[in-house]
């Protein structure tokens, strides 16, 4: 045999061997494809099985407390919980930046809240000043005048319980509506994630194309020392 076909020969069996290793190589990127989606399953499990933090709860529960208090004092602590709550939601804002639209729309909620009870208050010293002179005007005896205030007073209650269940609405409203928007968010996240990936060559891609090469330039070298 002479040398050419000795390097010939040499050059087909390192080919082969190469063609061979790059067959082979699917079964890696396979393994490689198959722990990544693992990986992802395991991410979107632990996320699925994580307690998601309820930042709306707050603001309606302050309103609920304040629709409930019946004296200044009541008022007061329903306006003490509010405060609260807004320098425990400003401290989580710094801790979960994904959700601080959400926690702000929360704050925002519960600074209505402060504003409000001190609303109440007012109005609750007015009506005590309003049953006062009701009771004045029975004792003297007045009682059509009595009568009329004590219906006006009854129709300002009415309004100011109307108004105050309308703030627990305001707040529930509004809490569906921002787990609206940040589901929106997080797909639209989601989906620019995956487009960057999609743009970007991945691990698979390289190592494949590495595998190409090989195999193409693997016969020229090993001719090229056989006829050295």
């Amino acid at each position: 045999m002479s040398e050419m076909q000795v390097g010939q020969a040499a050059s087909w069996e390192v080919a082969a061997k190469a063609r061979e290793k790059a067959d082979s190589g699917p079964d890696l990127y396979e393994m490689m494809r198959d722990a990544r989606e693992k990986a992802s399953a395991v991410r979107e499990k632990f996320q699925e099985l994580k307690p998601k933090p309820r930042y709306g709860d707050a603001p309606i529960e302050a309103y609920a407390r304040l629709a409930r208090a019946k004296r200044p004092a009541e008022v007061s602590a329903a306006a003490g919980y509010a405060r609260r709550q807004i320098a425990r939601l400003k401290a989580a804002k710094r801790t979960d930046p994904d959700n601080a639209q959400r926690i702000q729309a929360a704050i925002g909620q519960l600074q209505k809240a402060v504003t409000r009870a001190g609303k109440k208050s007012r109005e609750l010293d007015r009506e005590k000043v309003a049953q006062a002179r009701q009771a004045k005007l029975a004792q003297e005896k007045r009682t059509r005048e009595a009568q009329r205030q004590r219906q006006e007073l009854r129709r300002k209650q009415a309004m100011r319980m109307i108004r105050e269940s309308g703030y627990i609405r305001e707040a529930e409203v509004d809490n569906r509506m921002q787990a609206h928007l940040a589901a929106t968010r997080m797909e639209l996240q989601k989906q620019a994630q995956d487009l960057s990936a999609a743009l970007q060559p991945s691990a698979e891609a390289v190592a494949r194309q590495y595998a190409a090469s090989g195999a193409e330039t693997a016969p020229e070298a090993a001719a090229i020392d056989v006829q050295a």
